[in-house]
């Protein structure tokens, strides 16, 4: 069973024995794939074109373009709800304290300062180590708390550099 959620609906959808049902009800449809991220669907004499416009596995989210229309919606699989029964649901998130140099180097450049509010993936500071420039970037959501270490220092390998 899957929990899906776009906005504020949601739906139970199941899949027993090949038949597809969707809030206990079956859901009959025709679905052809055009190519890996196209798909043209008929239900209920209607014709509708979707295209798979972003997925992220990690979070079970994905972006579709129905007709034009983009729509957001997240899946929760029976492991996932079962994780939410338990009150554990963010057990996959990763917590965000502290970045910490991954190798030893000289700090060429920081690209934040302390009360900066930073998303996964925004840069934070850039490594040089063993003639290589390393950029260095946040491996989640946070807000800058302090900055250990300053432009031309040189870290150890799991020297923290900055906190959130």
């Amino acid at each position: 069973m899957l929990q899906v959620k776009s906005g504020d609906a949601s739906w139970q959808v199941e899949n027993k024995q090949g038949n597809l049902f969707l809030n206990g009800q079956p859901f009959e449809w025709d679905l052809v794939a055009l190519d890996a991220n196209r798909f043209h669907i008929i239900k209920n004499n209607v014709s509708y074109m979707a295209e798979l416009v972003e997925a992220d596995y990690q979070t079970k989210t994905f972006t579709l373009k129905i007709n034009g229309t983009l729509h957001t919606v997240s899946v929760k699989d029976r492991f996932d709800l079962l994780l939410d029964q338990m009150g554990m649901s963010n057990a996959n998130e990763k917590k965000l304290n502290d970045i910490k140099a991954p190798m030893p180097g000289l700090v060429l450049d920081i690209k934040v300062k302390i009360g900066d509010e930073v998303k996964k993936g925004d840069q934070i500071l850039i490594l040089e180590a063993m003639k290589m420039e390393n950029i260095l970037k946040s491996p989640g959501d946070g807000v800058v708390k302090a900055i250990k270490v300053n432009v031309k220092d040189n870290v150890e390998k799991g020297q923290v550099l900055l906190e959130f």
